[in-house]
């Protein structure tokens, strides 16, 4: 199984935005759409804070790597910052796109469907790259934070919201949202992602622990799907990854106490 089968496997795109437009026929908003398209610890709350980065003057070509439904997209494009999305999945890519046309607000982001590893843009014309629990499925990781300082302008911006391997790594459990079992799984610890990114050529690195934070959020998550909520609720994550959600949503909490994983944002800016 490659990675776009991992997402895609349990993903029926069609009857999903039927169901989107059934239970929102007037639009949905940012937090209505949210338990589709933002599959990441921290939910919308987490997209906020990561996306007080963004300078609506000075970022003006802004790339989303294994942008999946788009959620970040969305948000970000209410803040007066449009992005171009990428995804290696082409049915999240179709997910995204039908998700626009049933959001409140008009919004109409390229994606393109492509590979991390080869970033199909010229030299030196991005502003900003981001990841939001991306780059731990990317198993070439020196390739690909090459190819983001490629793409980069000098001083262009890097910012990630990334899982890192934890001091009790050896703790982990699978399932989990980015992986069925370790094979996808390209987890660093916080130490070695930030000597990838300062050796890919990108210096003033910042890394701060999320983990508190994120840990709080998805107990609080985890006691809604306990309580039957998402069988009521219209839409839930469980629509994207299927029955195996379950599992991976106990399994995240499950890492988080036990330390096997941390989260993390990273910034970083493109030496010249």
């Amino acid at each position: 199984m490659n990675i776009a089968d991992h997402y895609e496997q349990q993903l029926d795109t069609t009857a999903l935005l039927a169901r989107v437009k059934q239970h929102y026929p007037d639009g949905a908003s940012l937090y209505q759409l949210a338990p589709l398209d933002q599959l990441h610890i921290g939910g919308i709350k987490a997209s906020e804070r990561l996306l007080r980065h963004l300078d609506p003057a000075r970022h003006r070509q802004v790339l989303d790597i294994g942008s999946g439904a788009g959620g970040l997209m969305r948000q970000a494009a209410t803040l007066g910052v449009p992005m171009i999305g990428l995804d290696i999945t082409h049915d999240l890519n179709r997910l995204n796109q039908g998700l626009n046309t049933c959001f409140s607000e008009a919004v109409n982001h390229p994606l393109l469907t492509g590979d991390a590893h080869h970033l199909p843009f010229a030299d030196s014309s991005l502003d900003l790259i981001l990841f939001q629990h991306s780059f731990l499925n990317m198993p070439d990781d020196r390739q690909v934070l090459k190819e983001c300082r490629r793409v980069l302008k000098p001083n262009g911006a890097l910012i990630m919201h990334e899982v890192v391997l934890g001091p009790n790594a050896a703790d982990m459990r699978f399932p989990v949202p980015w992986a069925d079992d370790a094979h996808h799984s390209h987890l660093l610890s916080r130490q070695v992602l930030h000597s990838r990114v300062q050796d890919a050529g990108f210096g003033d690195i910042q890394i701060d622990d999320w983990s508190d934070d994120a840990l709080s959020w998805r107990r609080r998550q985890l006691d809604k799907e306990q309580a039957g909520t998402p069988t009521r609720a219209p839409l839930s994550p469980a629509l994207v990854l299927g029955r195996r959600f379950k599992a991976m949503g106990e399994n995240l909490v499950l890492n988080l106490e036990s330390g096997a994983i941390r989260v993390v944002e990273v910034i970083a800016s493109r030496t010249l």
